[in-house]
């Protein structure tokens, strides 16, 4: 009996083709920015087809998407049993991804792509920030079994709000305590008076 109608595996992509269109859109990225960077340009830079992109984007603003993400380390979840310990934890973690010299021009790019695309805004939000903020709520939701905060508490406003902390104290430096402490006392003080 033939199999005629059963559809064939293709061949499988390549690890290395996809690394280099990752590194070739970064690159664009940083020399000529999103607005003027173009497939034809990746695909020429990464040395592969227009269609090996294609068959793993759907637009320019998926692939810059993935690409940033690519340099970015996920933030591990703590459960320490304690929110100061939790909230503790993710800082330091953040900061780690996020001072250093690529983490800042990651940031940068981020908010340059963003700011100027809102089609790349609605993927980056959906593909990356909507889980990070929904696994954040994770520790605030234990913070909550344990008491620790009120069982109202907006855990996507305080997700925002530390956010925003973060890349304020980041671009702007308002005050000569570290960016850890910065965002430390913050989301004290939002959960203290939460």
């Amino acid at each position: 009996m033939s199999n005629t109608g059963k559809k064939q595996p293709g061949r499988p992509r390549s690890v290395r083709s996809h690394q280099a269109i990752l590194q070739a859109a970064l690159e664009l990225l940083a020399e000529v920015g999103f607005e003027a960077m173009s497939i034809e340009a990746i695909a020429a830079r990464a040395q592969v087809g227009k269609t090996t992109i294609y068959r793993r984007y759907t637009s320019k603003e998926e692939l810059v998407a993935d690409a940033i993400e690519s340099i970015r380390e996920e933030i591990a979840l703590p459960d320490t049993g304690n929110l100061q310990s939790d909230i503790d934890a993710l800082i330091e973690n953040a900061a780690q991804i996020t001072l250093n010299p690529l983490g800042r021009q990651t940031v940068a790019m981020i908010i340059s792509s963003a700011s100027s695309n809102p089609k790349f805004a609605q993927i980056y939000w959906t593909k990356y920030l909507q889980p990070r903020r929904k696994a954040f709520a994770v520790v605030l939701e234990r913070a909550k079994i344990r008491n620790e905060i009120p069982a109202d508490l907006d855990s996507d406003l305080v997700f925002d709000a530390m956010s925003g902390i973060m890349l304020y104290a980041l671009i702007f430096q308002p005050n000569p305590d570290a960016w850890t402490v910065c965002v430390r006392r913050t989301l004290n003080l939002l959960l203290r008076n939460a």
